[in-house]
């Protein structure tokens, strides 16, 4: 075409050193020299475009869809140059690219950041960062694209590399804000399940290898490694009365049995390559399982996106993306929200304590120990080789703080557990003398990492009422459940890590030589009230060589099945909440590899049934029975019956409940049954045997009292009333009053 009138050819109006630094991907400011500027020589403007790709460029007057000018070819590296002399209004405008391609310039648009969301997020109190942080399809100024910032403060130059750029870091630099460390950019143009990085030049001139975006919401199924763009959701929730349900719950008082699942390996597609199942199939398989089973809550293990399978998910990268290998974001919400229809609470595992080193994660972002700390004493963890959260800087807290609100919010999870809690707390964490820095105080806890888990505890409770915070926490730290203005940590309850390390020691032990460690199974109740428990059995206790929950259990086939059912009776009897990692509710033989599936074919054998069978009745008692759970912790909802009787391995207690509810729990750990047990309690009556582990139908002996026993007013063991019963041998006994 001819060259407008209002064109004058030339080369750059640029420095040749500015040239050479934008067509090699160096040039920092991209923002000041591409696009639409003033031209200080002539008083009209300049338009600049660094398309290397492109044969020739025409300038279009958007509003009046007129050609304007040709762009001259300034360098042979691609970048273009026009002068308009006679124009000093700036206007919209487009390229015309070759042969007719309609193209937006990106460096046309402005920045859509807000000083406000800037000051909360350098601050440490955004809640919400994740709504402008990352990349977020949306319009503007009337043209569709996306949205990409990052915060990178230390970089000389940020580009975003992808499919629509061919993975060219010299295109699509970012415009920088220098007071928060912001880079933006409006990609137009740029598809929905795009993949993209970010090139990141660290102050010396480095090119750093590219990195996965920390706020990115879906990413690659790995080993691929690079972050998708995802369209913000619209997904139609109908979770509506649960949601309101739960914002007056009370789950200190409601009954909660957690079914622990890792989604990788709870059943596989033998037939289709030993597929996952989808969040979909999730939906469709596990949640009726968990139905029949009684299980009122599904606790995930992390499905933030994680490159290696073996971490489990405890090394995840893709903090805010659910991860690949099940389905999409809206799958997730899928399978929530089904969950939710079907009065099933969804908790998910939570990993803020560490990160793993892999160079497209967040090690060393910008060149400089951005998210971690530089010293390795405070930054790295021995025991894990990753990475630990600098707790101290506000953009870190931001984006833990708001990733917590992430899942609680966008996928209305009923909670978080918090993974490794104890290694937040404590500077010397596994460490040895020499190899930690102590406080400000001198002392070894880490102050600034309480102050964020009592920031978090504080504002999730606030944004979302009835939810619960759990902490995995395996010291005596002081008040990890209690009020952050009470001066705890502010989780609704922490893992009781000591009763479950406390009762696997005594169940592993011959029943002949129980006698000798009694403490063993009644020292949690000395602690009880300190905290509001959950009585874990979770996948660490079943990997590593521990062999599965079957396997702790001495003595042959029968005496294995029925200690683990005698177990499983105390443990539902004893005050806490219940949790229970996949397989347990069957005695799987195996240790869990998450490698495969379930072992799903043990169903097919009466013994394995029969435990699926009694977790199954002791989900439906326990639901049932408010003194089981209504007084979890409170010392007014427990009192031992029985507290010493070492030699026969026999331990009773009351549960009490609102009212008059009140239940008998008796646990026989040896394999001597007893025809006419004496039991002293408080009330006479019926005394109805609601559970009995040794039943035949959970494959016991069928040593029992008859569907319950009466108790009369002759007192015994400072209790006014008494009861003979017949104890079965390696069983519990649950058994409910009534008058």
């Amino acid at each position: 075409m001819k060259s407008s009138p209002d064109s004058i050819p030339r080369r750059s109006t640029l420095a040749p050193r500015d040239v050479a630094a934008i067509v090699s991907g160096t040039y920092q400011d991209i923002f000041a020299v591409l696009g639409m500027h003033r031209e200080p020589a002539s008083g009209g403007l300049v338009v600049r475009a660094f398309l290397p790709w492109a044969g020739a460029v025409t300038l279009v007057d958007r509003v009046a869809n007129t050609e304007v000018a040709q762009l001259q070819r300034v360098h042979d590296g691609g970048l273009f140059e026009v002068v308009l002399a006679e124009r000093s209004q700036p206007f919209g405008y487009s390229f015309r690219v070759d042969s007719g391609l309609e193209l937006e310039d990106p460096y046309r648009f402005p920045s859509t950041l807000e000083d406000g969301d800037l000051y909360l997020f350098n601050e440490g109190t955004a809640e919400h960062a994740y709504r402008w942080l990352g990349a977020h399809p949306t319009t503007l100024l009337g043209v569709a694209g996306v949205l990409f910032a990052v915060w990178a403060p230390a970089a000389h130059r940020v580009a975003v590399v992808g499919d629509f750029n061919g993975w060219d870091g010299r295109q699509h630099g970012m415009r920088r804000h220098p007071a928060s460390g912001i880079w933006e950019i409006f990609l137009p143009g740029v598809p929905e399940y795009a993949h993209y990085k970010y090139q990141v030049s660290a102050a010396s001139g480095q090119t750093l290898r590219l990195k996965a975006d920390p706020y990115a919401r879906s990413m690659q199924h790995p080993p691929e490694t690079a972050s998708r763009v995802v369209c913000n959701h619209n997904y139609p929730w109908g979770d509506g009365d649960w949601l309101a349900a739960r914002e007056g719950e009370n789950f200190l008082a409601k009954p909660v049995a957690i079914y622990e699942v890792h989604a990788g390996s709870w059943r596989r597609k033998a037939d289709q390559g030993n597929r996952y199942l989808s969040y979909r199939e999730l939906a469709e398989e596990l949640i009726p399982y968990v139905l029949d089973l009684g299980f009122t809550h599904i606790q995930l293990m992390p499905i933030s996106e994680y490159p290696f399978d073996g971490s489990w998910g405890y090394q995840p990268i893709g903090l805010y993306a659910p991860s690949i290998r099940f389905g999409t974001p809206d799958e997730f919400r899928y399978f929530v929200d089904q969950c939710h229809r079907h009065n099933i609470g969804v908790l998910l595992d939570w990993v803020p304590g560490h990160f793993p080193t892999d160079p497209h994660g967040l090690g060393r972002f910008d060149g400089t120990c951005l998210y971690e700390h530089e010293d390795a004493r405070k930054g790295y963890h021995p025991d894990w080789n990753t990475l630990i959260y600098n707790y101290g800087r506000g953009e870190v807290i931001s984006y833990l703080l708001g990733n917590a609100n992430y899942w609680l919010e966008e996928f209305h999870l009923d909670g978080l557990r918090v993974d490794a809690v104890a290694s937040m707390l404590y500077l010397d964490y596994s460490r040895e003398e020499g190899q930690w820095l102590p406080n400000e105080h001198g002392g070894r806890e880490n102050l600034d990492a309480i102050g964020f888990l009592q920031a978090v505890n504080a504002r999730v409770y606030h944004n979302h009422p009835g939810i619960m915070m759990v902490a995995e926490e395996s010291t005596a730290w002081p008040g990890v459940s209690r009020p952050v203005a009470s001066g705890g940590l502010g989780f609704g309850y922490k893992w009781n890590l000591g009763w479950m390390n406390d009762t696997l020691r005594y169940m592993a032990r011959d029943p002949l030589y129980r006698q000798y460690h009694h403490d063993e199974m009644t020292f949690a109740i000395v602690y009880a009230w300190h905290e509001n428990f959950i009585l874990p059995i979770s996948h660490d206790e079943v990997v590593h060589g521990k062999g599965s929950l079957l396997g702790k259990m001495p003595g042959d086939e029968w005496q294995q099945f029925a200690n683990l059912r005698a177990y499983l009776g105390f443990m539902w009897g004893h005050p806490g909440k219940k949790l229970l990692f996949m397989g347990c509710e069957f005695g799987q033989r195996r240790e869990w590899n998450h490698d495969t599936s379930l072992d799903w074919h043990e169903l097919k054998l009466a013994p394995h049934l029969g435990v699926q069978a009694l977790v199954r009745d002791l989900n439906r008692v326990y639901r049932g029975t408010p003194a089981l759970y209504q007084g979890d912790a409170s010392p007014a909802g427990f009192q031992w019956l029985q507290v010493a009787n070492r030699r026969q391995s026999i331990f009773a207690w009351l549960r009490r409940g609102e009212g008059d509810n009140l239940v008998v729990v008796v646990v026989n750990m040896t394999p001597q049954t007893h025809s006419q047990y004496r039991l002293g309690v408080p009330r006479p009556g019926w005394y109805r045997e609601c559970v009995n582990t040794d039943a035949q139908v959970y494959g016991g002996s069928g040593q029992g009292n008859g569907g319950g026993v009466t108790a009369g007013c002759e007192g015994w063991d400072d209790q006014p009333c008494s009861l003979y019963l017949r104890l079965p041998p390696l069983a519990t006994l649950i058994l409910e009053h009534s008058s």
